[in-house]
């Protein structure tokens, strides 16, 4: 204050002597005196600004010991302050720089998810349903992968047509209308008709394949390239006769990994080569132009090679409309590989990334409480949403109580388990966490700057079409952290809590 003071005293001084130079009244002087005088207050306070675009923020959180998960909080508003201090961890949010669009988030419809849906009674069903495709009641789902032929997650090992039917004449899916097909049509119909179905192949059947397994990798035989892309064209022509749309497919679930489950390899080179004379002609020649077309399938530590094989191809690149990914690197003992995304958008922006499957293995009922399954996928999702990734597929969307079934026992968890034995839904953390995204960022949402000057504060932000900000804040560590949001000159103080996951919806009420 005795700085304030001073500084006033001097400018008192200043105006008296330039009042005598310009003979100014005293009135005109008071007059100029007092305007001059309450600009200067103004600057030396902070105050709220009435007139700020975004001047309402919501709060949802989910923290670890808390039975609320998306508790809405009192709402915060802006004060102004044009500089960040150094001292205090603030996210800095710039919606002026935008980078990819976002397509939606969504999990699979395996057939062990269908399976163990098909046995809930009906009002579980509901629920099911609504839990994940409502986006008021639920998270809003908006995407959705399905395995053709079997995989893992199947209770058997099948396929379409007959041994050795080359033509396919006997292609039939009658197996998928038993479980898949009906709870897909469901979540359509949540979705009013607006679900993104994609679909992936684990291996080609057995005849086609120079090992004669669908299981333990091997390769598709070179005879069978041409049958094989028309089997893609054959399932989704029988799907949409069914009223179910395809929106894209991948070319080979995992074609790097020799699996004791279906498998079925491709080096980069064989990859491009099927798509540029096979399956991309295939598709091109029977209308079919119009899906979107995923390469790789698989993790992010080669997905850079893989990318750089196919689409520096011109033949082959103009059928691919982008790269497919998991996250399961990491069985290396490797940490997840978000640079090699951002390498791969960087060489190739006119491409998508796509997170194509996720979940944690080693089922284990025990642990279905476990906060780390749900701080796995915030982790991960938004450093994918970081380094350009555009939409977001999790694995099996309901499992039951012992993680599948799965025809070779590779039990897994999903963010909601059934126990078959009680009817009863079980809602893992995971679930939670996928829905602070979910839930509240639009398809058509624009990525934007979300910078954290602390470590421990992991963010990331999208400006959605009806013009909210969505800002996700995850908290992994044990402490609470004090903190500030920081947009265009204004800040807002805010916290969060050991453990916890918060979106804030900035609202522009002008």
């Amino acid at each position: 204050m005795v700085g304030e003071n001073l500084k006033k005293e001097r400018f008192k001084s200043r105006m008296m002597t330039k009042m005598k130079k310009y003979k100014l009244s005293t009135l005109t002087f008071f007059c100029l005196f007092l305007c001059v005088f309450l600009l200067f207050s103004c600057s030396l306070k902070i105050k709220p600004n009435a007139s700020l675009s975004y001047n309402n923020i919501e709060i949802f959180t989910t923290i670890k010991g808390d039975s609320k998960p998306f508790n809405k909080q009192a709402n915060l508003h802006f004060i102004s302050q044009a500089q960040p201090f150094e001292l205090t961890p603030t996210i800095i949010l710039d919606p002026s720089k935008t980078f990819q669009t976002f397509i939606g988030i969504g999990g699979a419809i395996t057939d062990a998810s269908a399976e163990v849906f098909a046995k809930l009674p009906k009002e579980k069903q509901k629920e099911l349903i609504s839990a994940y495709y409502d986006a008021n009641k639920g998270i809003g789902y908006t995407i959705a992968r399905t395995n053709m032929n079997s995989c893992d997650f199947s209770s058997d090992i099948y396929t379409y047509v007959k041994e050795n039917d080359a033509a396919l004449s006997s292609f039939n899916i009658a197996h998928d209308e038993e479980f898949k097909i009906p709870m897909i049509q469901q979540a359509l119909s949540a979705t009013n008709q607006k679900l993104k179905l994609f679909f992936s192949p684990w291996s080609p059947p057995a005849w086609m394949k120079d090992n004669n397994d669908m299981l333990h990798g091997g390769k598709l035989k070179a005879e069978y390239m041409q049958p094989w892309a028309n089997y893609y064209v054959k399932f989704i022509k029988e799907y949409e006769k069914r009223n179910i749309p395809i929106w894209g497919l991948t070319v080979q679930n995992e074609p790097l990994a020799s699996q004791r489950w279906e498998s079925c390899v491709y080096t980069a080179e064989e990859e491009r080569d099927f798509i540029k004379n096979f399956l991309g002609p295939t598709l091109k020649n029977n209308g079919l132009k119009d899906k979107k077309l995923i390469a790789w399938d698989h993790n992010r530590d080669l997905i850079y090679q893989r990318a750089s094989v196919i689409l520096n191809d011109p033949e082959a690149a103009k059928y691919v409309w982008g790269i497919g990914f998991h996250w399961y690197e990491t069985w290396t003992k490797s940490d997840m590989l978000f640079q090699n995304l951002q390498k791969t958008k960087e060489a190739f922006p006119d491409k998508e990334l796509i997170f194509t499957e996720g979940c944690q293995d080693r089922f284990n009922l025990d642990s279905i409480n476990n906060w780390s399954l749900g701080e796995k996928y915030g982790h991960s999702m938004i450093n994918d949403f970081n380094n350009g990734t555009a939409a977001w597929t999790d694995w099996n969307i309901l499992l039951d109580e012992k993680g599948g079934p799965n025809h070779v026992e590779n039990y897994c968890f999903a963010p909601i388990h059934a126990n078959l034995q009680t009817d009863e839904l079980i809602y893992t953390n995971a679930y939670y966490y996928i829905g602070h995204f979910s839930k509240f960022i639009q398809p058509g949402a624009k990525r934007i700057i979300a910078s954290s000057t602390r470590s421990q504060l992991q963010t990331t932000a999208f400006l959605n079409p009806d013009g909210t900000i969505v800002c996700v804040v995850m908290n992994s560590t044990e402490a609470k952290i004090n903190f500030q949001l920081w947009i265009n000159g204004i800040v807002s103080d805010t916290v969060i809590f050991p453990n916890s996951i918060q979106t804030y919806i900035l609202k522009n009420n002008n």
